[in-house]
């Protein structure tokens, strides 16, 4: 399904960094994801991002949302852990205890923009940023997440630890006003030197993964830009970029568990990219317009054990 030599390598590169089953592993090696994100409007993003984690193959998803959203999350998954923690006074000291467990933090999927919320987000970044040795988490960044970054750009810049961003056309001309002072109107076509901008200003550990007809991914310290085209269907409902982000997630977390030649950041990115196209195909395939997100879903483990297993 690769369409050259690159994508082949790319995928090979993704390949390689997906843990082996064993039953010498314990729970947990094979990934612990934090998702930060779940309102009282959004709860099934968080979900989706979470449950994505899993079906991937990812151990842990632990859901750190609003108190609102805690029992409705709670009801789509058993498999989930639920912390109803982001909208109290002491959020940031209830999150960071269980910060040293995660292994990848994925910022935005229902997030919501309540101030309050908002606030707690940035401080726990914050915290990240400045607690190298215990809590030197890698970040994916996605939906209201993209907000705060956009009005508080500070909070990103330069962030030392490693972040994708993944914003679609509108939250990208968004970020471009906000980050470069420059007016691009939302294409799904941008031109790739827009991205690597981007990318390049916010930091040599950043990464901007521009999703549109052709996903376009540029990591802040290369010149280089690679786009994922294959797959994919004219349908868009709610819920496939948290289906992106939850996949990135995970990918970001195998991918620095094992480095390869490729920085680990574009490797998931590629990956999650691919992965989300082929299921939003294949759910297409069968559904029509009718496809939801719970239908890409079903098909992870189809299209998983098709591009990434070795056998």
């Amino acid at each position: 399904m690769e369409s050259d030599p690159l994508d082949r390598f790319l995928l090979q590169g993704a390949k390689d960094t997906v843990p082996q089953l064993s039953q010498e592993r314990y729970k947990g090696q094979a990934g612990r994801i934090g998702i930060i994100g779940g309102s009282l409007e959004y709860t099934g993003a968080a979900y989706y991002a979470a449950i994505t984690t899993l079906k991937v193959g990812g151990d842990l998803a632990h859901v750190f949302c609003c108190k609102d959203a805690a029992s409705a999350i709670k009801s789509y998954s058993p498999e989930l852990i639920v912390h109803p923690v982001l909208d109290v006074p002491n959020s940031l000291e209830l999150m960071i205890q269980w910060l040293p467990r995660l292994h990848v933090l994925v910022i935005g999927p229902g997030l919501g923009r309540d101030k309050l919320v908002l606030d707690s987000v940035a401080n726990l970044i914050k915290y990240c940023r400045e607690h190298h040795t215990t809590c030197a988490k890698p970040l994916v960044i996605d939906a209201d997440g993209l907000f705060l970054i956009t009005e508080r750009p500070d909070i990103i810049q330069d962030y030392p630890h490693g972040a994708i961003l993944t914003p679609n056309a509108i939250e990208f001309s968004r970020l471009a006003k906000a980050v470069l002072g420059e007016t691009w109107l939302p294409t799904p076509h941008p031109k790739e030197e827009k991205v690597r901008n981007l990318a390049t200003k916010l930091g040599s550990d950043i990464t901007v993964l521009h999703k549109g007809a052709t996903d376009i991914i540029a990591k802040g310290d290369s010149a280089a830009v690679l786009k994922c085209s294959t797959s994919g269907s004219n349908r868009r409902c709610g819920g496939q970029g948290d289906l992106l982000s939850g996949s990135l997630g995970i990918f970001y977390a195998w991918a620095l568990m094992s480095p390869g030649s490729y920085p680990a950041s574009v490797i998931a990115a590629y990956a999650g990219c691919r992965l989300t196209r082929e299921c939003n195909s294949r759910a297409f395939g069968r559904k029509g317009r009718s496809m939801l997100t719970t239908d890409m879903i079903e098909e992870i483990h189809t299209v998983f054990e098709e591009l990434f297993e070795t056998h």
